[in-house]
């Protein structure tokens, strides 16, 4: 029998170790995790998961500001957290970077924007540039090869897509590619319009925590909202940091304007990619 398998040349000693290969549980394959946030997993998961594809990264950032009386802070963090866990299911192929939370907010001193209310707090372009470099750099050197920034905040565009663009070429020999998704921020365009077709006017929609904005949150996180905080008497709404008509906001439009800017985000990755 040890003739005919080809095994009689290699002594007892030889017979023993094939026998203990043989024999030897193997090692189960890598279950990866079911979470798309690496925060959640260990750096072992991680190698594992990008060894196995997943070699796109999505780093959303939002912003600590003020939002009217009716509305958190936080309001970007939980929008664009929301957002990066569905681009990146979308995607197939990417995990997602916890929220960079601090933002451009413009001139402090003197105050100007969201910086005349408390509880804005700002960097400036510099410094979330910086920020987002360093983890671009981390991410490369963990061996992902598209870096997508994606940031909720108006101010944070400009800064994210310099970055981006010096990143890209810095690293275009490797095949790293640095995405700027500017198309989600631009996709409030395409949102006001939809708007419109539902009854809306530029007054009504606002342009700083009005009705969109609103919405969303309350589609993502609708702890974050308390509409009974609104003055009666809209017209005192810009004093108190917001516009339009946030009362007429609901978590069904936030849906329904969320899924235009995660499929523009997912539209440009692609074509990026």
């Amino acid at each position: 029998m040890i003739r005919a398998l080809g095994l009689g040349g290699l002594g007892l000693a030889g017979l023993l170790l094939v026998a203990t290969l043989l024999l030897r549980p193997q090692a189960p394959a890598v279950a990866l995790p079911d979470s798309l946030d690496i925060s959640d997993m260990t750096w072992i998961e991680l190698r594992d998961a990008v060894a196995a594809g997943r070699r796109t990264a999505i780093v959303p950032s939002g912003g600590v500001e003020q939002n009217g009386p009716h509305m958190i802070l936080g309001k970007h963090d939980h929008i664009v957290r929301h957002a990066a866990r569905r681009i990146a299911a979308e995607l197939g192929d990417a995990l997602v970077l916890p929220v960079l939370p601090y933002a451009p907010q413009g001139r402090l001193d003197p105050p100007e924007g969201n910086r005349r209310f408390p509880g804005t707090i700002g960097v400036d372009d510099a410094a979330f540039a910086g920020m987002l470099e360093g983890i671009a750099r981390s991410l490369r050197a963990a061996g992902f090869r598209t870096i997508c920034l994606l940031a909720d905040n108006g101010a944070s565009q400009a800064p994210q897509e310099a970055l981006a663009a010096r990143l890209s070429a810095e690293w275009r020999a490797d095949g790293v590619r640095v995405i700027a998704v500017g198309a989600y921020y631009r996709a409030i365009a395409a949102q006001d319009a939809w708007l419109a077709t539902q009854g809306e006017t530029p007054a009504s929609i606002g342009e700083h925590a009005g009705i969109g904005d609103t919405s969303e949150l309350m589609a993502v996180h609708p702890a974050g909202v308390d509409l009974s905080r609104l003055p009666a008497d809209r017209a005192r709404l810009p004093a108190l940091g917001a516009s339009g008509d946030p009362a007429r906001a609901s978590a069904t439009r936030g849906e329904a304007l969320l899924a235009m800017r995660i499929a523009a985000a997912v539209a440009e990755i692609r074509a990026a990619r």
